[in-house]
């Protein structure tokens, strides 16, 4: 872990590179418990012996900011980026109970709407994955209630933003691609579905997919917005921008969240597109046309040792 972090994109404060949150008191949580600031457990098995306790770790941080100022903020925007994306579905209403009853309290997910997909080969890879995470960690007793009582034979699902979104009372607004590239690369096409790498040359390059690969991802867009769908349509205080970027993790890097050359959907950057949104000054809810139609793209392929690192951090 890096001793120093940047503070770029939405966590600048530069009011030219970020002119609507530029000013505000940041905090940047360190992601090291491998489930989203969730669980709460010891696994033993006679040789080892590990501590998960993500989410005392949140607790204690949230309780120790409070009396800095946390305590009395008029506004709070609890944000992250791929599982810390996921940590702001989790933990949103929990953050809203400990600021004041009259505070613009919201939400961001960049990159962390991880969806409950088959694999090419229809297996269900990544969620039996999240199962074993929520049971070696002990998460289920941190979910949302409401949903895990609504999911009595598969509460485990709760750990899946689709099912938790209708359960969150707190303004939220999902940043996101469509083609997000960890899921690509480990939902939809994980090294156990492609064992002799038929797809290599499409994961390091979208214009090298052939027709049917090309037909494979359209589907993958598809079905993220249908699971968004609800929540396009009735939700009167959420927000989206969905692009058509192959990338993940778009609100911490400059280049991405606003410059002259960002990413736009209908003309509209991130960060305008999230200030308009949570400072009420219009509905934001913006969904891209499919691949390759947006010229706006940064995409953002990883190098296979950076997404063999992101995986670690589940």
């Amino acid at each position: 872990m890096t001793k120093w972090e940047v503070f770029s994109g939405i966590l600048s404060n530069n009011a030219y590179l970020n002119p609507d949150f530029y000013n505000w008191n940041r905090v940047k949580l360190r992601y090291c418990d491998g489930a989203s600031f969730a669980g709460d457990a010891v696994f033993k098995n006679g040789t080892s012996l590990l501590y998960f306790r993500g989410q005392k770790i949140w607790e204690a941080i949230i309780l120790d900011l409070l009396p800095k100022g946390l305590g009395q903020a008029r506004k709070a925007l609890l944000s992250g980026c791929s599982a810390g994306g996921l940590a702001s579905f989790l933990h949103c209403n929990n953050f809203t109970k400990y600021l004041p009853s009259n505070a613009s309290v919201k939400c961001l997910s960049d990159a962390g709407f991880f969806l409950d997909e088959r694999d090419i080969t229809s297996n269900h890879t990544m969620r039996y994955f999240i199962k074993d995470v929520v049971s070696l960690q002990g998460i289920e007793k941190n979910l949302d209630e409401n949903c895990t009582a609504s999911s009595l034979d598969f509460p485990e699902l709760c750990f899946f933003p689709q099912y938790a979104l209708k359960f969150i009372t707190t303004p939220f607004f999902i940043l996101n691609s469509a083609y997000d590239v960890y899921q690509f690369h480990h939902i939809l096409v994980p090294s156990s579905a492609d064992p002799h790498g038929h797809w290599n040359r499409c994961k390091l390059n979208p214009a090298a997919c052939n027709p049917e690969q090309l037909n494979t991802l359209q589907e993958f867009r598809r079905d993220m917005i249908v699971a968004m769908g609800l929540f396009y349509k009735y939700s009167r205080r959420g927000g989206l921008f969905i692009n058509s970027c192959f990338a993940h993790c778009q609100s911490e890097s400059q280049d991405t969240w606003f410059s002259a050359d960002s990413p736009r959907v209908h003309n509209k950057t991130i960060a305008e597109a999230v200030g308009d949104w949570y400072f009420s000054r219009r509905i934001t809810k913006e969904i891209d046309c499919p691949y390759p139609c947006d010229t706006t793209c940064h995409n953002l392929i990883p190098s296979t040792q950076a997404l063999v690192q992101d995986l670690r951090s589940y």
